[in-house]
């Protein structure tokens, strides 16, 4: 998305393509459409020159088939350690998935980028927030920009993104944005006990990430213990995130 022109651009069940967010690039700049899908999305990736490739690695494919002897209940795969099984599977279930990237320049230009390959093992034909504007990333020019990582419908059924940037606007700061709009999320998750914890509290990880037109920054966490990374103009650093709730040890 980009701030100028409040144009954006997204792909979704887009396969065979390596660089999907490239592609996104273009239908902002290259159609008059937001979002193109599936077939068409991967039609439009041909006429401008992507390349199609085998995106599956044989790390992949190993996990695939870690999660099929692990999961089925109703069919012919065995499994010789369910339990040893799943603790290897729920790293590349819970850690691995969304960036977001988000930027002003000197002229004080803002533009964001979120892109991923979504949920492990999730049902077919899924799309999440990544790719639906105002909920996994939003721009707006004259306040500033804001994306997220981790339980996509929560932003989908929020609009997370463009919250934070609202709350912005409202002239909280940054962190104080993020912070707000995470515990829109908590309170929505109390509404469903499948996605409370034994303590009552949400039992998914979740971020948002923010920047201003004035370049200060921020981000905040349902849970503590993660950190964020940005580059203020002189060196890339990391720093700590805000967060709602501390994570017991």
């Amino acid at each position: 998305m980009y701030g100028p022109t409040h144009k954006a651009g997204a792909v979704a069940s887009l396969r065979n393509i390596k660089t999907p967010s490239k592609v996104a690039k273009l239908v902002m700049e290259r159609s008059g459409h937001v979002l193109l899908v599936g077939e068409g999305a991967l039609k439009f990736a041909r006429a401008h020159g992507f390349k199609e490739e085998d995106l599956l690695t044989e790390k992949a494919r190993e996990i695939w088939l870690k999660w099929k002897e692990a999961m089925s209940d109703k069919d012919y795969w065995l499994s010789p350690d369910e339990k040893k099984i799943m603790a290897e599977l729920r790293p590349y279930i819970e850690h691995y998935g969304t960036i977001n990237c988000l930027a002003k320049d000197g002229a004080g230009v803002l533009a964001g980028v979120t892109t991923t390959s979504g949920y492990a093992f999730k049902i077919p034909g899924r799309v999440g927030d990544s790719p639906i504007i105002g909920a996994g990333l939003y721009v707006d020019n004259t306040i500033g920009a804001a994306g997220s990582t981790g339980f996509g419908e929560a932003n989908l059924r929020t609009c997370s993104s463009f919250q934070v940037v609202q709350f912005m606007g409202q002239g909280f700061s940054p962190e104080e944005s993020c912070l707000k709009a995470m515990q829109v999320i908590a309170e929505k998750a109390r509404l469903q006990p499948r996605l409370l914890n034994e303590d009552g509290l949400p039992n998914f990880g979740h971020s948002f990430y923010a920047v201003n037109k004035k370049g200060e920054y921020g981000s905040a966490g349902m849970w503590s213990g993660h950190r964020y990374a940005v580059h203020d103009g002189k060196e890339n650093k990391h720093k700590e995130e805000a967060y709602l709730f501390k994570r017991k040890k």
